[in-house]
């Protein structure tokens, strides 16, 4: 009896509470009679049912008119040569770091061509990035695991994408070797398996640093223990990767094939011949974040590739001030780090970044109206590609009607380019990475400032991949 008592008790609790969200906002009968009625269900409904339901939204989308746009012919363009394939893996923000300063080396010593090692930068920056894991798991060992820096840690203890701040922290301390001292293999063109299961063992290693402090141990022997995974961790990498040379011996060729020197090098001593270029502080990253304020610095905990690193700051700036200091970048010859939206409004076909391209608005009877603010603040849009910006097509007036990015996803249209409309580029443009040379006045300004910083978790952390 009194079972039976209760139940018919919850029943109604359920009921009241059912009763209450219907009349709190929950959909009422009501309701889904206005609601149904937005349907007509005319013939012209009925045929666009029929063409959404038997094909691909994005080719009824395609405003046909925006093919006639585009040529390929560019008014200023930096001299490059070979394109690369990060096949599946999210390493774009390393291929296109390495294809800048690879287009900076044959520049610098007239060499016929040249490919670094993706790999090899690929194997440190991992290692690297288990000790940032690990070494913050051991900072944040006093709070609770439902803190917010603790939860982000756990969330993220490894990953193959990035940004500038990898090419800076991993090249500044390893080095670069040439792509045939340490070749590509199947787990670093396809990175996720691995670098899956080595971040599970980070995660399991994390709840063990966190045992250990529970447990009052002493800084020498977290430190020991940490060693001592990152010894796993390297064994692991070795596995799938190879280990990395220390040293090798390397022919250079001239323009005829013919030998200039054969030399033996560590691979600092070869990018301190072949570059030198002092990537910590030589170079600026250029932000377009209309949702922060304009003409400021920032900086984002976490944002580095090795604990020893350095968080990379952004002077935020409107993109007209970016597109100068690009355009003289290129006049000079100079290639650039470049990071962006890439799924947006992108026809792979053709290589072509549009805003005209795909017209949903017309296919749906709708609008789609958040400007480049409204969608970084709804998570709706933030950087997710790194490319090498190479050429700018001026009218007569110096006004850039197009853009074009070397890619890293092999050849294809446009030998291997993309080529973005002024307005794409306005839109889904987020970070471009210049010479300190290049800066404005007004730019060099902002990086008096002292940054502002921003958590881990900030939209603009975003890797590109």
């Amino acid at each position: 009896m009194k079972k039976t008592l209760c139940l018919a008790v919850a029943a109604l609790a359920l009921t009241a509470t059912a009763q209450t969200r219907n009349s709190n906002g929950g959909i009422t009968p009501e309701m889904m009679t206005t609601i149904k009625g937005a349907f007509k269900n005319t013939p012209a409904d009925k045929a666009i049912f029929n063409a959404i339901s038997n094909n691909d939204i994005n080719k009824l989308a395609v405003n046909t008119a925006s093919k006639n746009n585009f040529d390929n012919h560019f008014s200023h363009r930096v001299p490059s040569k070979g394109i690369t394939n990060q096949k599946s893996s999210g390493r774009c923000w390393l291929f296109t770091g390495l294809n800048v300063l690879r287009a900076q080396a044959m520049a610098k010593h007239n060499l016929p061509e040249l490919q670094f090692s993706q790999n090899y930068n690929f194997f440190w920056d991992q290692l690297e990035k288990a000790n940032l894991f690990l070494q913050g798991i051991i900072d944040t060992s006093d709070k609770p695991m439902d803190d917010k820096t603790v939860d982000w840690l756990f969330s993220h203890p490894l990953s193959d994408g990035g940004q500038f701040t990898g090419i800076s922290d991993i090249i500044s301390k390893y080095g670069v070797v040439p792509a045939e001292v340490m070749i590509e293999t199947n787990s670093s063109n396809s990175t996720s398996r691995m670098s899956n299961l080595i971040g599970l063992k980070l995660k399991e290693y994390g709840l063990e640093l966190r045992d250990l402090a529970a447990a009052k141990a002493k800084p020498a022997e977290m430190q020991k223990r940490k060693t001592e995974m990152l010894g796993e961790v390297y064994r692991m990498l070795a596995l799938n990767l190879g280990e990395p040379p220390t040293e090798f011996t390397w022919t250079r060729r001239d323009s005829k094939g013919n030998v200039v020197n054969t030399k033996t090098y560590t691979p600092q001593s070869f990018y301190a011949e072949y570059l030198g270029n002092d990537l910590t502080n030589n170079y600026v990253m250029l932000m377009n974040d209309p949702s922060r304020e304009y003409y400021k610095l920032y900086e984002i905990e976490y944002d580095r590739h090795a604990y020893d690193g350095k968080n990379w700051t952004y002077v935020n700036l409107p993109i007209e001030d970016i597109k100068e200091m690009a355009i003289a970048s290129i006049k000079d010859s100079t290639a650039m780090y470049f990071s962006c939206d890439v799924g947006k409004f992108f026809d792979r076909e053709r290589g072509v970044l549009d805003v005209d391209y795909l017209d949903y608005g017309s296919l749906f009877g709708t609008t789609f109206g958040m400007d480049k603010k409204q969608r970084i603040l709804t998570h709706s849009s933030g950087s997710s590609h790194a490319m090498t910006l190479v050429a700018v097509d001026l009218d007569e007036n110096g006004t850039p009607k197009k853009w074009m990015v070397e890619n890293s996803w092999g050849p294809g249209a446009n030998g291997g380019h993309l080529i973005m409309s002024d307005k794409w580029f306005d839109e889904y443009m987020f970070r471009l990475v210049v010479d300190k040379k290049y800066l404005t006045g007004k730019a060099a300004e902002v990086l008096k400032q002292k940054p502002t910083m921003l958590p881990a978790w900030d939209p603009m952390f975003a890797d590109e991949q």
